[in-house]
């Protein structure tokens, strides 16, 4: 009678972890699961001999290790190569087409958890291992029978493998941290460190007590089981009583691969747990065999990882450079790291304050993001990293350049080298001239610039309209051609036809960025209205403050400037506004708008102009004070900060549709 009423439990309790974990219907209450188990402990209290090996109060942990035994894989369970952008991923599809035509692709969440082989012999578990250096793991079976979503005997009755990952779900995360933090204990760091704490206890209680779930996804002998494609092994293993993520979908072509990768990379967040990217696997397993692998990874498979959003690295060193204003600026030199799928190596540290009040020391850890996705900053430094070895900042007095004395103005946080024969500010000045935004002359990077100007091909401005007497000489010059000085050529006279703005953004006057010129130019029409415009009259403009108004009146009272002036206009330069009039547009006048993700159907530069031509502003940042997001494709953490803040949000074939009404 109790033998028979043990296999009732057994098999009550057995078949409710199959439909809560693998079906994810559950057919009994938390409330009954409970009762069920503890009668079924009770019995096997009384009872040791009736106790069968999958017993589902095996779950409950007790079992206690003296050390981990090490597991030597029969397969290699190998890492994965990273990809970290958009041009990755089609390169790698690229590869895969040298080999393979027409190639379709699983595609899976990367769960952030510890990978795991597990064991079954006639269809019970055997053998629960760590993938340690991938070839020789660590025997974890003692805590792995803990964890409810990994079936103690399966459907059939088969030796078998299956691979996976270990996980704790974000409520289970939070409910430890709590418990740790009510016992004075240290607190995890995130989901991935408790489960991989919790998979290496010697004690199974604790992992039994701590909720760990576990997804499979890898059947490394499916040739065995007269499987031939990465899909059906999933479905295998899931009709053996595994739990497979649902959301795994198989591709056909790379877009269907992107757009997987680009809603999974906006709604990572509304998973219960954590993924930290995309796997992404050819599904012919055929195929993969004739592909084969490299000494660490598999050459049919790579793991797009999301772009981390903070990341840490080590500074370096602290060099000092001088802009085409004077001012110099610390900037941080770091051990590359990849943020946001870029390899960042160095970031401006902007002024001595704002080193100071960050306490940034060389050889700091410091935790690096991209302010407006854009450019990367320096946030905070880790002092739980510090050694004591750390250098303290110290801003430099000269110039790095020149060596002049620097001045500090009243008012400014930054230093300025005031020497106006500073080589290097000469320099930024000319790159800033031909820059895009300003005179956009095609052909001219800042190497080039500097070369031109050390070889005294440029000293000023109208140099650059000068060259023309040069080109015989240009032309024996290394990397260039005929067809190279032509195209330099015709790029440098193209820009005598710019439009006012362009001129007055390239002069650099101080305080007058591309947004201010346009106002200006928009507003005067031509160079003489400016040069003759009061002070009264600059700061009467909207959006011209009293230090951009001071800074453009004492620009055009300088005789040496209005000289430079001259000498561009007798070059031909356009001296004119070409722009269109900005016109009030209900939609538009007086609005602050947001640009975010890729837009398809115009620039983000044209976006930017259409919009200030119809009286808007564009920022670079989500704020209370912006009334429209504008989304292309993978927008990312401005839209979801749109969402939050209840911003109006129009997608880019919205955005089309009110320019053209």
């Amino acid at each position: 009678m109790i033998e028979k009423r043990i296999n009732e439990l057994t098999e009550i309790l057995n078949q409710a972890n199959y439909n809560y974990y693998v079906l994810d219907r559950p057919t009994i209450t938390d409330q009954e699961y409970d009762k069920y188990i503890r009668e079924l402990i009770k019995l096997e209290n009384e009872h040791p001999e009736l106790k069968h090996e999958d017993s589902p109060t095996s779950r409950v942990g007790g079992v206690v290790v003296e050390g981990f035994n090490k597991v030597v894989h029969e397969i290699p369970m190998m890492s994965l190569s990273n990809v970290f952008n958009e041009s990755e991923i089609v390169a790698f599809d690229e590869r895969i087409k040298k080999e393979v035509s027409n190639p379709k692709y699983v595609v899976e969440l990367k769960i952030d958890g510890l990978s795991v082989s597990l064991k079954y012999e006639k269809g019970k578990l055997v053998k629960g291992a760590t993938r340690g250096d991938g070839v020789t793991g660590e025997d974890i079976t003692h805590n792995v029978k803990t964890i409810k979503s990994i079936p103690l005997r399966l459907s059939r009755p088969i030796d078998v493998e299956v691979r996976g990952e270990i996980y704790m779900s974000k409520s289970s995360f939070e409910n430890l941290n709590k418990k740790q933090e009510e016992l004075g204990k240290e607190k995890f760091a995130n989901p991935r460190n408790a489960a991989a704490g919790s998979v290496r206890q010697l004690d199974s209680s604790i992992a039994a007590s701590r909720n760990l779930d576990c997804f499979l996804y890898n059947l490394p002998q499916a040739e065995d089981y007269d499987v031939h494609y990465h899909s059906d092994a999933l479905e295998f293993i899931k009709s053996l009583g595994f739990v497979v993520n649902p959301n795994i979908r198989k591709v056909n072509d790379i877009d269907e691969l992107l757009d997987y990768i680009n809603y999974w990379t906006k709604h990572r967040d509304d998973l219960p747990y954590e993924i930290d990217g995309i796997v992404i696997k050819l599904d012919d397993l055929s195929a993969q065999k004739k592909l084969g692998n490299t000494a660490k990874y598999p050459k049919w498979a790579t793991a797009y990882k999301f772009p981390a959003e903070l990341v840490l690295t080590k500074l370096k060193d602290i060099k000092f450079t001088v802009g085409r204003t004077g001012q110099v600026t610390p900037n941080a030199i770091l051990e590359p790291v990849i943020l946001m799928g870029s390899t960042i190596s160095k970031t401006t540290l902007h002024n001595e304050d704002y080193v100071k009040n960050k306490d940034i020391r060389i050889g700091d850890t410091v935790a690096i993001k991209k302010a407006g996705d854009v450019i990367p900053e320096v946030v905070k430094v880790e002092l739980s990293r510090r050694t004591g070895k750390e250098i303290p900042f110290v801003m430099t007095t000269t110039c790095p350049i020149c060596g002049s004395k620097l001045v500090r103005k009243d008012n400014e946080a930054a230093y300025y080298c005031v020497n106006k024969k500073c080589d290097a500010k000469r320099i930024e000045g000319l790159i800033h001239f031909v820059s895009r935004n300003a005179m956009n002359i095609e052909g001219f990077g800042d190497s080039i610039v500097e070369d031109f100007y050390n070889m005294g091909y440029i000293k000023t401005f109208d140099d650059f309209y000068k060259l023309g007497k040069y080109k015989e000489e240009l032309m024996e010059l290394e990397g260039f051609g005929e067809k190279s000085i032509n195209n330099l050529m015709n790029s440098i006279e193209n820009s005598k036809n710019n439009s006012l703005e362009r001129l007055l953004f390239a002069l650099g006057i101080r305080f007058v960025g591309s947004k201010t010129a346009k106002i200006l130019a928009s507003k005067f029409k031509n160079i003489e209205a400016l040069e003759k415009a009061s002070y009264e009259e600059l700061i009467d403009i909207k959006d011209i403050g009293d230090r951009i108004a001071k800074s453009v009146y004492e620009y055009f009272r300088n005789d040496n400037n209005l000289k430079l002036i001259e000498d561009l206009k007798s070059i031909g330069i356009n001296m004119n506004y070409l722009g269109k009039e900005t016109t009030d547009n209900i939609e538009f006048t007086n609005k602050t708008f947001v640009l975010t993700g890729s837009l398809s159907s115009i620039t983000r530069n044209d976006a930017k102009a259409k919009i200030e031509s119809l009286g808007g502003n564009v920022t670079g940042s989500v704020s209370k004070k912006t009334d429209v997001v504008i989304v292309g494709e993978s927008p990312g953490s401005k839209y979801d900060k749109a969402l939050e803040l209840n911003i109006s949000i129009w997608t880019e074939q919205e955005f089309l549709d009110k320019l053209n009404s």
